[in-house]
């Protein structure tokens, strides 16, 4: 399994970011993928999940109606736009194939935002 994020960078408040996860190894049809982040200091927190026909759950209440993920089952990519970004959005992003018995991870684009 490998997962490549890429997308990440500097932006200022208001701006946007769109992350990429490209995913080799695997079936990336078959399983649920996922955005983390985990910011300076702080736990690794899920951001939102996506199961393989597209439903989609984000878990954390201050970037509803600003984050959507989705995923390109033909591309095996997942992506996740980030819109109207906060200073407090400033984390390291990850890229997890989630498992029922384990998760994969890549290694980490940084978002900072910042004016």
């Amino acid at each position: 399994v490998q997962l490549v994020e890429s997308g990440g960078g500097l932006v200022q408040p208001g701006e946007s970011l769109r992350l990429s996860c490209s995913a080799s190894g695997f079936t990336f049809s078959n399983y649920y993928m996922s955005w983390f982040r985990q910011a300076p200091g702080k736990g690794r927190e899920l951001v939102a999940i996506i199961a393989s026909a597209g439903s989609t759950g984000t878990f954390i209440a201050s970037v509803k109606g600003r984050f959507t993920i989705s995923r390109d089952n033909a591309k095996n990519t997942e992506y996740l736009q980030m819109n109207s970004l906060k200073p407090e959005d400033t984390a390291v992003y990850y890229c997890c194939n989630w498992r029922s018995e384990t998760r994969y991870w890549g290694q980490g684009t940084q978002v900072t935002v910042a004016s």
